[in-house]
């Protein structure tokens, strides 16, 4: 608290030199924890980076030394001046290290394109270093001079000849700014100085880690650029790609500006963006990112809408298209304008438009020339923006129904013994009654029942509540245990196979097809993982003599009469009008047996088409159903009513 009441010009406190860096280092370097400790690496680094950019510098040496406290940096470009500077009577090497607002980046005749900006990143490394030696090879000659926070220790010395330029600069951060327990991590500033071999072609790092016994020594070159890095980087967040395909463009301008950007789309919920400008990264975003956001909505909007792919019943978001997204932004920008010393963000608006004007027909030609990729990708667009929906619903279902305590199953499932998933069956059947033969011929270790009253409710029509409030979806998502939309869990599912048991007619199609459908729209993943079938059960029992046989259909009944009742042999034809009427021995044998029975698998072969399949069928729109029923209405001999 003060105390003093009487405030004069005494009062005013004129910091010189470096003395603000010290007195103040968060506003230079973030803040005096482990981010701001190898901030000034990064400083360092970023210099030797502006020489590669600009065509002067191919080679860059980062070496850790023993316990870690202190780093060599060593590049092979034109060196730092060191003549002296007549207005200053020091050499020029001693003015950018001990001088804020010193450097040669202030105009353009030397850098173009550089992430250093303020002329402050090397005295501030200097200020907040316990001891710092500078290198320089120039001229064909070799100096030194030594400093010790912010001051020089020695003049600068002639060592002799040398052969090369260069700049090599040592440091160890002060422990009275950043305390004695902070030091370098070797995975951190190897993970980093990869990533600038990827940004910049043709640039060589050789990384050496001396903290471990043997030292370690590791040279990284990827003339692969970012479209190298976006598949390292998707690789290392374990993310399945959608499809096996990425976008990468590259553009330049004779003004100086220049733009690379790689991205891709995967089946993760969120979307990861890595940026750089100059080569410095921007993990605050900025302008440039936003250009980037901007440009692929546009591009993915302008396809959907050229080749009619708008899906019916839901609206597509930004959110949705960007779901999944991973991609990799390197901008190089003149001046850019960076929200503080740490340049975490870019703030020049006119890079915006920059970016958007180039990503947008870039991404919308490398669509049109890759349509069966293009067209998965929409595919996952749409299925983004129905679980979007759906989320709500099926939280409230998961809220109600999503219990793993086998007190809280439902009451009409007829739970089998055994608790391993990998073995366990569940059959969803049609009405009690088949319910009831099903439970007969089941095997009760490994298989459970839960019959479902009528037709359930169609999920594509139904607004969230009531899919919320249907007990029959309620009770199937309750006995799977799993969670519904994005709350699925595969780890909590009961069962490894979920077979749905219909009668072989037209009302049991259509229970199914209700059934696929709310699979698709809210348990998508037990698709996806082959977990879901579709029974078989047959719809004639033909003897012949003494043999029987099983026929799913018309079709299957008057093969089986023609291949096998010859002679006399005059077949006896039963026809089940359900599965309830079906002695539960054949159920058995036809349907539930494991050794026995025919099952289909449901599988997508196709995103898009499945997605507009079920929207047009089932949707509320009737237009596309009176099409279709217009279309088939011609090729259908026999209709069950």
């Amino acid at each position: 608290m003060a105390k003093k009441s009487n405030y004069t010009a005494n009062d005013i406190t004129v910091l010189e030199g470096l003395e603000p860096v010290r007195k103040r280092p968060a506003m230079y370097i973030g803040g005096t924890d482990s981010t701001g400790y190898h901030h000034l690496l990064w400083e360092i680094v970023d210099n030797s980076v502006d020489e590669v950019i600009n065509g002067y510098a191919k080679t860059i040496s980062v070496t850790l030394h023993k316990g870690s406290r202190s780093v060599t940096v060593e590049d092979d470009g034109r060196g730092i001046p060191v003549e002296v500077m007549p207005k200053f009577k020091k050499s020029a090497l001693e003015i950018i290290l001990t001088t804020l607002h010193a450097g040669g980046k202030f105009e353009h005749d030397s850098y173009l394109h550089s992430g250093g900006l303020h002329g402050v990143g090397s005295s501030v490394v200097n200020a907040l270093s316990k001891r710092l030696v500078a290198q320089i090879k120039r001229g064909g000659t070799r100096y030194e001079q030594s400093y010790a926070r912010g001051k020089p220790t020695t003049p600068l010395k002639n060592l002799g000849g040398c052969r090369g330029a260069g700049t090599l600069i040592t440091f160890e951060p002060d422990p009275e700014i950043f305390g004695e327990k902070l030091a370098f991590d070797p995975a951190q500033v190897r993970e980093r100085l990869e990533a600038r071999t990827y940004l910049h072609k043709g640039l060589t790092i050789v990384y050496r880690d001396e903290t471990v016994s043997p030292a370690l020594a590791e040279t990284f070159c990827h003339q692969g650029g970012i479209g190298e890095y976006l598949g390292r980087i998707v690789e290392s967040r374990g993310k399945q790609v959608v499809p096996a395909g990425s976008a990468c463009f590259y553009h330049s301008r004779d003004n100086g500006v220049r733009l690379e950007t790689a991205l891709i789309w995967t089946e993760a919920t969120e979307e990861h963006v890595r940026s750089y400008v100059n080569g410095i990264p921007t993990p605050g975003g900025g302008t440039h990112e936003n250009g980037l956001r901007a440009g692929i909505v546009k591009a993915v909007r302008n396809y959907i809408e050229t080749h009619n792919l708008a899906p019916k019943g839901v609206t597509l978001t930004a959110e949705d298209i960007r779901e999944g997204i991973t991609a990799v932004l390197s901008a190089y920008v003149v001046d850019p304008q960076f929200q503080g010393q740490t340049k975490s963000k870019l703030n020049n608006p006119e890079v915006a438009s920059l970016v958007d004007n180039v990503v947008r027909p870039a991404l919308e030609k490398w669509l049109n020339d890759n349509k069966t990729i293009a067209e998965a990708v929409i595919a996952r667009i749409v299925l983004a923006a129905r679980a979007r929906e759906a989320s709500r619903a099926a939280a409230q279902v998961t809220r109600k129904s999503a219990i793993s305590h086998r007190l809280n199953l439902p009451g009409k499932l007829a739970d089998c013994s055994s608790t391993n998933p990998h073995e366990s069956e569940l059959f969803l059947v049609e009405g009690d009654s088949a319910g009831g033969t099903a439970k007969q011929g089941r095997d009760r270790r490994t298989q459970a029942i839960l019959p479902l009253r009528g037709k359930v409710l169609n999920a594509e029509q139904a607004s969230g509540d009531k899919v919320a409030n249907n007990k029959e979806l309620q009770d199937i998502v309750s006995a799977l245990g799993c969670g519904i939309g994005k709350d699925f869990d595969a780890s909590r599912l009961r069962y490894g196979r979920v077979f749905l048991l219909m009668d072989a007619d037209s009302d049991g199609h259509h229970i199914a097809t209700l059934l696929l459908t709310f699979f698709y729209r809210h348990l998508k993943p037990l698709i996806d993982r082959g977990c879901v079938y579709i029974c078989q059960p047959p719809l004639f029992r033909v003897d012949i003599g003494k043999e029987t046989y099983w026929a799913l259909d018309e079709a299957d009944r008057d093969r089986i009469i023609g291949e096998k009742a010859k002679g006399n042999a005059k077949p006896s034809i039963m026809r089940f009008k359900g599965l309830g009427e079906m002695p539960a021995d054949d159920l058995k044998a036809t349907t539930m047996d494991k050794k026995k029975r025919v099952a289909l698998k449901v599988a997508i072969d196709n995103e898009l088409e499945t997605d507009r399949v079920i929207n047009d069928l089932l949707g509320r729109d009737v237009t596309a159903r009176f099409k279709f029923i217009m279309e088939k209405a011609s090729d259908v001999q026999e209709l069950d009513v």
